[in-house]
């Protein structure tokens, strides 16, 4: 398998099993909430963090296809470690933790849990024994230049819900520190902007992950505050001003 082939290929396995996770979280919301919830940050139907385990899984792993207990225990120190590290590394970005499991038994700093650490271990086994050897084999049927151009379609695709997802929630973010400034007029605007030009992306995003209302919740409470108290300045100085 040359390069470029072998780098759609894994493309392509990225994408398909960001999507099986994807289809796992919004079963398991079904099953838990009685109702659908479009899982993950991004616009399109998949949860990267899922994409990449099973993409380490089989490009780390595979030589483990007859050892199942190893297979078992090696998928759930890799997919543990990258869970830890991916909500360390989206709070320090966002500032916010986009998964707790602080009320769970047996959590490592609310980031990882024994609870879904079992079924890293059962996804591995499953995923390199039989998921993916069924995957390739269709992969390997499809000529090698439809294989580059669904590839290249589909990180096209991957690419422009990255910048428009990213963009709002750093919006979200900027809000907070515009909090700085004297004026409510640029904050205000955020919240316009994240609310109405980006209001699909804006709603799924809430639902997706709670603990984004919070943050909107803080700022307009803080722009409140800061309004009430520049009202209270003006009113201050024209008092000063007629006395």
């Amino acid at each position: 398998m040359c390069g470029d082939i072998m780098f759609s290929t894994y493309f392509i396995l990225f994408i398909l099993y960001s999507f099986l996770g994807w289809c796992c979280e919004v079963t398991l919301s079904l099953i838990e909430n009685k109702k659908f919830v479009n899982r993950g940050f991004l616009i399109g139907p998949y949860c990267p963090i899922y994409g990449w385990g099973c993409l380490l899984f089989v490009l780390f792993l595979s030589d483990y296809a007859e050892e199942p207990f190893a297979l078992f225990a090696l998928s759930i120190i890799i997919c543990s470690i990258l869970e830890y590290f991916t909500s360390w590394i989206m709070e320090k970005l966002f500032k916010m933790r986009w998964w707790d499991y602080s009320d769970m038994k047996f959590n490592i700093n609310g980031r990882i849990c024994l609870e879904t650490m079992i079924p890293f271990g059962v996804a591995g086994v499953l995923i390199i024994s039989f998921i993916n050897p069924f995957v390739m084999n269709i992969i390997n049927s499809i000529p090698s230049n439809i294989v580059t151009l669904i590839a290249v379609i589909l990180a096209v695709l991957f690419i422009v819900d990255n910048i428009m997802s990213f963009n709002i929630i750093f919006n979200l973010k900027n809000m907070t520190k515009n909090l700085k400034k004297d004026s409510t007029e640029d904050i205000k605007k955020h919240i316009k902007n994240a609310t109405q030009n980006n209001k699909y992306l804006y709603n799924r995003l809430i639902k997706a992950f709670p603990g984004l209302k919070k943050i909107i919740i803080e700022n307009k409470k803080r722009i409140k505050a800061k309004k009430k108290k520049l009202k209270e300045k003006e009113k201050l100085r024209k008092k000063k001003l007629n006395s």
